[in-house]
């Protein structure tokens, strides 16, 4: 899945065939079919996957407990954590989302909806004057700046990156 992630963000989903996969990770191309049924399958366990584990880690950060900024804090750590390890799947969202099957697509909309509603109820608990069609602005915004990593994050080691994303994100969702 790393190789295809690899190889999906720097060439595209079309961009790429289940050869290059295959020869990425040591084996033959159709080897990959023992795997997964087909290339598009990988690509739908990347962003369906992804897109799970976000929202995983907000009901985790929401059931942590705390106040709302605490909160918002595990909200925002997670989601730069996300954006730094897992660049290549912002990437591969932006440009190859409209590639998925689908159903596949609609799940991954769904699970996004979910997630950003998470972001809304936090930042509605931490900033009580919030209504929730600015909360909802908000958190896209927020979404933006810290998805803007693979397009910023080469001059800093990941420690400065990650404690300027944060700050950066509070900050902007304080004020």
């Amino acid at each position: 899945m790393s190789a295809a992630a690899h190889l999906f963000a720097e060439r595209g989903f079309r961009g790429v065939g289940i050869e290059q996969i295959g020869a990425a990770v040591g084996i033959s191309g159709p080897g990959i079919y023992r795997h997964f049924p087909s290339k598009d399958a990988m690509l739908v366990e990347l962003l369906v996957g992804i897109s799970r584990h976000l929202l995983d880690g907000a009901h985790a950060a929401r059931a942590a407990g705390g106040s709302g900024a605490d909160t918002l804090d595990r909200l925002v750590r997670g989601h730069v954590d996300f954006a730094l390890d897992h660049p290549e799947l912002i990437v591969i969202h932006d440009r190859d989302l409209g590639s998925l099957p689908g159903e596949a697509a609609r799940e991954v909309r769904r699970l996004q909806r979910a997630y950003a509603e998470q972001w809304v109820e936090v930042l509605r608990d931490a900033r009580p004057e919030l209504d929730a069609p600015t909360a909802r602005a908000r958190a896209h915004a927020l979404f933006g700046l810290i998805n803007s990593t693979p397009h910023s994050a080469h001059d800093l080691d990941r420690l400065q990156m990650a404690a300027m994303l944060r700050a950066m994100a509070l900050g902007a969702a304080r004020s």
